[in-house]
Protein backbone atom coordinates (compact mmCIF):
# COMPACT_ATOMS: atom_id res chain seq x y z
CA UNK A 1 0.00 0.00 0.00
CA UNK A 2 1.64 3.27 -0.90
CA UNK A 3 2.48 5.90 1.65
CA UNK A 4 0.42 8.75 2.41
CA UNK A 5 1.69 11.96 0.80
CA UNK A 6 2.51 15.00 3.56
CA UNK A 7 -0.14 17.22 3.42
CA UNK A 8 0.08 20.74 2.63
CA UNK A 9 -2.74 23.52 3.59
CA UNK A 10 -3.81 26.10 1.03
CA UNK A 11 -5.44 28.62 2.62
CA UNK A 12 -6.30 30.98 -1.09
CA UNK A 13 -9.69 31.52 -1.67
CA UNK A 14 -11.51 30.28 -4.75
CA UNK A 15 -11.43 29.55 -7.66
CA UNK A 16 -7.86 30.55 -7.30
CA UNK A 17 -7.54 27.82 -4.26
CA UNK A 18 -8.53 24.69 -6.29
CA UNK A 19 -5.37 25.94 -9.03
CA UNK A 20 -3.13 25.95 -6.37
CA UNK A 21 -4.07 22.73 -5.00
CA UNK A 22 -3.54 20.54 -7.97
CA UNK A 23 0.00 22.40 -8.77
CA UNK A 24 1.10 21.41 -4.83
CA UNK A 25 -0.51 17.87 -6.28
CA UNK A 26 1.45 17.48 -8.88
CA UNK A 27 4.26 18.24 -6.99
CA UNK A 28 3.59 15.33 -4.89
CA UNK A 29 1.95 16.46 -1.75
CA UNK A 30 -1.20 16.12 -1.04
CA UNK A 31 -3.22 19.39 -0.66
CA UNK A 32 -6.14 20.46 1.78
CA UNK A 33 -8.05 23.41 0.73
CA UNK A 34 -8.74 25.64 3.61
CA UNK A 35 -9.70 29.13 2.49
CA UNK A 36 -9.77 31.73 4.70
CA UNK A 37 -12.15 34.35 1.89
CA UNK A 38 -14.82 34.28 0.38
CA UNK A 39 -14.76 35.85 -2.83
CA UNK A 40 -17.92 37.41 -4.91
CA UNK A 41 -17.59 38.70 -8.07
CA UNK A 42 -19.18 42.52 -8.42
CA UNK A 43 -19.89 43.49 -12.58
CA UNK A 44 -19.30 47.17 -13.31
CA UNK A 45 -19.77 49.34 -16.33
CA UNK A 46 -17.11 50.81 -17.54
CA UNK A 47 -15.97 54.18 -17.67
CA UNK A 48 -14.47 56.44 -19.83
CA UNK A 49 -10.62 56.10 -18.98
CA UNK A 50 -7.39 55.78 -21.11
CA UNK A 51 -6.19 52.34 -19.14
CA UNK A 52 -8.02 49.61 -16.78
CA UNK A 53 -5.32 48.28 -14.08
CA UNK A 54 -5.47 45.35 -12.01
CA UNK A 55 -3.93 44.17 -8.82
CA UNK A 56 -5.83 41.10 -8.88
CA UNK A 57 -6.83 37.82 -11.45
CA UNK A 58 -9.82 37.82 -9.16
CA UNK A 59 -10.53 41.72 -10.33
CA UNK A 60 -9.83 40.32 -13.65
CA UNK A 61 -12.55 37.84 -13.68
CA UNK A 62 -15.36 40.59 -13.08
CA UNK A 63 -13.94 42.65 -16.04
CA UNK A 64 -16.76 44.13 -18.22
CA UNK A 65 -16.53 43.18 -21.66
CA UNK A 66 -13.29 44.16 -23.60
CA UNK A 67 -12.50 47.04 -24.91
CA UNK A 68 -9.40 48.24 -27.07
CA UNK A 69 -8.15 49.82 -24.44
CA UNK A 70 -4.18 49.20 -22.71
CA UNK A 71 -4.40 47.05 -19.27
CA UNK A 72 -1.96 47.22 -17.27
CA UNK A 73 -1.92 44.08 -14.52
CA UNK A 74 0.31 43.98 -11.69
CA UNK A 75 1.82 40.54 -12.67
CA UNK A 76 1.90 37.86 -15.27
CA UNK A 77 -0.87 35.21 -13.82
CA UNK A 78 -3.46 38.83 -13.41
CA UNK A 79 -2.79 39.69 -17.16
CA UNK A 80 -2.97 36.18 -18.67
CA UNK A 81 -6.37 35.88 -16.95
CA UNK A 82 -7.40 39.23 -18.34
CA UNK A 83 -6.44 37.96 -21.55
CA UNK A 84 -8.40 35.08 -21.05
CA UNK A 85 -11.63 37.07 -20.73
CA UNK A 86 -10.46 38.83 -24.16
CA UNK A 87 -8.66 41.78 -23.43
CA UNK A 88 -5.75 41.13 -25.71
CA UNK A 89 -3.59 44.43 -24.69
CA UNK A 90 -2.91 43.54 -21.55
CA UNK A 91 0.56 43.95 -20.01
CA UNK A 92 1.51 42.71 -16.95
CA UNK A 93 4.13 44.39 -14.19
CA UNK A 94 6.45 42.59 -11.97
CA UNK A 95 4.31 41.65 -9.45
CA UNK A 96 4.14 44.81 -6.95
CA UNK A 97 2.02 47.71 -6.91
CA UNK A 98 4.76 49.42 -6.38
CA UNK A 99 5.93 47.72 -10.14
CA UNK A 100 2.36 48.51 -11.63
CA UNK A 101 2.48 52.23 -10.58
CA UNK A 102 5.80 52.67 -12.33
CA UNK A 103 4.51 50.71 -15.26
CA UNK A 104 1.45 53.45 -15.68
CA UNK A 105 3.97 56.04 -15.21
CA UNK A 106 6.24 54.80 -18.34
CA UNK A 107 3.18 53.77 -20.35
CA UNK A 108 0.44 56.40 -20.28
CA UNK A 109 0.30 60.17 -19.87
CA UNK A 110 -1.40 61.89 -16.82
CA UNK A 111 -2.99 64.41 -19.26
CA UNK A 112 -4.60 61.62 -21.56
CA UNK A 113 -7.40 60.94 -19.01
CA UNK A 114 -8.36 58.86 -16.15
CA UNK A 115 -7.16 55.27 -15.12
CA UNK A 116 -9.53 52.84 -14.23
CA UNK A 117 -8.11 51.30 -11.09
CA UNK A 118 -10.37 47.61 -11.02
CA UNK A 119 -10.19 46.22 -7.57
CA UNK A 120 -11.34 43.95 -4.68
CA UNK A 121 -13.34 46.20 -1.92
CA UNK A 122 -10.58 47.59 0.31
CA UNK A 123 -8.03 46.80 -1.44
CA UNK A 124 -5.19 48.89 -3.37
CA UNK A 125 -5.53 52.28 -1.56
CA UNK A 126 -1.95 52.66 -1.44
CA UNK A 127 -1.77 51.89 -5.04
CA UNK A 128 -4.51 54.58 -5.75
CA UNK A 129 -2.28 57.34 -3.97
CA UNK A 130 0.36 56.21 -5.65
CA UNK A 131 -0.62 56.82 -9.05
CA UNK A 132 -2.47 60.23 -7.82
CA UNK A 133 1.11 61.52 -6.61
CA UNK A 134 2.46 60.63 -10.25
CA UNK A 135 0.32 63.24 -11.58
CA UNK A 136 -2.71 60.74 -12.39
CA UNK A 137 -6.96 61.06 -12.12
CA UNK A 138 -7.54 57.68 -10.57
CA UNK A 139 -11.56 55.98 -10.71
CA UNK A 140 -11.67 52.94 -8.12
CA UNK A 141 -14.37 50.40 -9.07
CA UNK A 142 -15.06 47.56 -6.87
CA UNK A 143 -14.61 44.71 -8.74
CA UNK A 144 -15.03 41.87 -6.02
CA UNK A 145 -15.89 41.45 -2.00
CA UNK A 146 -14.02 39.52 -0.31
CA UNK A 147 -15.65 38.37 3.12
CA UNK A 148 -13.57 36.19 5.93
CA UNK A 149 -14.76 32.31 5.68
CA UNK A 150 -16.85 31.66 8.54
CA UNK A 151 -15.14 28.30 9.78
CA UNK A 152 -12.74 25.78 8.59
CA UNK A 153 -13.80 23.00 6.09
CA UNK A 154 -15.01 19.48 7.36
CA UNK A 155 -11.55 17.60 5.90
CA UNK A 156 -9.17 20.12 7.55
CA UNK A 157 -11.37 19.88 10.87
CA UNK A 158 -11.28 15.76 10.56
CA UNK A 159 -7.47 15.72 9.57
CA UNK A 160 -6.45 18.01 12.53
CA UNK A 161 -8.75 16.01 14.67
CA UNK A 162 -7.01 12.97 13.73
CA UNK A 163 -3.70 14.52 14.71
CA UNK A 164 -2.16 14.84 11.13
CA UNK A 165 -0.32 17.90 10.88
CA UNK A 166 0.63 19.47 7.73
CA UNK A 167 3.75 20.37 6.44
CA UNK A 168 3.35 23.41 5.71
CA UNK A 169 0.53 26.75 5.08
CA UNK A 170 0.64 28.89 2.32
CA UNK A 171 -0.46 32.05 2.52
CA UNK A 172 -1.09 34.36 -0.31
CA UNK A 173 -2.04 38.06 1.33
CA UNK A 174 -2.04 39.70 4.50
CA UNK A 175 -5.66 39.48 4.69
CA UNK A 176 -5.71 35.66 3.94
CA UNK A 177 -2.80 35.05 6.38
CA UNK A 178 -4.95 37.11 9.36
CA UNK A 179 -8.21 35.32 8.14
CA UNK A 180 -6.90 31.92 8.01
CA UNK A 181 -5.23 32.22 11.67
CA UNK A 182 -8.32 33.81 13.06
CA UNK A 183 -9.86 30.81 11.82
CA UNK A 184 -7.60 27.75 13.47
CA UNK A 185 -7.57 29.91 16.97
CA UNK A 186 -11.16 29.60 16.98
CA UNK A 187 -11.09 26.19 16.12
CA UNK A 188 -8.53 25.80 19.18
CA UNK A 189 -5.49 24.99 16.70
CA UNK A 190 -3.20 27.68 16.76
CA UNK A 191 -0.85 25.57 18.55
CA UNK A 192 -1.19 23.35 15.84
CA UNK A 193 -0.55 25.34 12.77
CA UNK A 194 2.36 27.00 14.86
CA UNK A 195 4.39 23.54 13.78
CA UNK A 196 3.90 23.72 10.31
CA UNK A 197 6.45 25.82 8.62
CA UNK A 198 4.15 29.06 7.01
CA UNK A 199 5.45 29.90 3.22
CA UNK A 200 4.24 33.37 2.23
CA UNK A 201 4.24 35.76 -1.31
CA UNK A 202 6.19 38.23 0.56
CA UNK A 203 7.51 40.63 3.61
CA UNK A 204 4.01 41.71 4.22
CA UNK A 205 2.25 38.87 4.37
CA UNK A 206 5.01 37.59 6.89
CA UNK A 207 4.54 39.89 8.88
CA UNK A 208 0.49 39.58 9.02
CA UNK A 209 1.34 35.63 9.97
CA UNK A 210 3.94 36.61 12.38
CA UNK A 211 1.87 39.04 14.23
CA UNK A 212 -1.41 36.88 13.21
CA UNK A 213 -0.41 34.04 15.57
CA UNK A 214 1.82 35.96 18.37
CA UNK A 215 2.56 35.44 20.69
CA UNK A 216 3.51 31.56 19.65
CA UNK A 217 5.92 31.63 17.09
CA UNK A 218 6.14 29.51 13.40
CA UNK A 219 8.09 26.38 13.48
CA UNK A 220 9.80 27.91 10.13
CA UNK A 221 8.30 30.98 8.20
CA UNK A 222 9.97 31.32 4.79
CA UNK A 223 9.47 34.04 2.38
CA UNK A 224 9.20 33.90 -1.42
CA UNK A 225 12.20 35.23 -3.73
CA UNK A 226 9.37 37.35 -5.80
CA UNK A 227 5.58 37.93 -4.98
CA UNK A 228 4.77 35.29 -7.40
CA UNK A 229 2.85 32.12 -7.14
CA UNK A 230 6.05 30.20 -8.55
CA UNK A 231 8.19 31.32 -6.24
CA UNK A 232 6.13 30.83 -3.28
CA UNK A 233 5.94 26.63 -4.74
CA UNK A 234 9.56 27.17 -5.06
CA UNK A 235 9.83 27.15 -0.90
CA UNK A 236 8.03 24.05 -1.47
CA UNK A 237 9.62 22.14 -4.57
CA UNK A 238 8.80 18.56 -4.21
CA UNK A 239 7.64 15.85 -1.81
CA UNK A 240 11.21 15.33 -0.20
CA UNK A 241 12.88 11.53 -0.40
CA UNK A 242 12.00 9.39 2.79
CA UNK A 243 14.34 10.92 5.57
CA UNK A 244 14.91 14.19 4.10
CA UNK A 245 13.52 17.32 5.62
CA UNK A 246 10.42 19.06 5.31
CA UNK A 247 9.67 22.54 4.38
Amino acid sequence: MPAERPTVLVTRPEPGGAETAARISALGWQPLLAPALVLAPRRFALPPCQAVLLTSRAAARALPAPASLPLLAVGDATAEAARAAGWALAEAAAGTAEDLARLAAARLDPQAGPLLLAVGQGYALDLATDLRGRGFRVMRRIAYAARPASTLPDPVRDALAAGTVPAAILFHSPRSARCAITLFREAGHAETIARMAALVISPRVAEAARTALAPLSWRDLRVAARPTEDALLALLGPVPRSGAARP
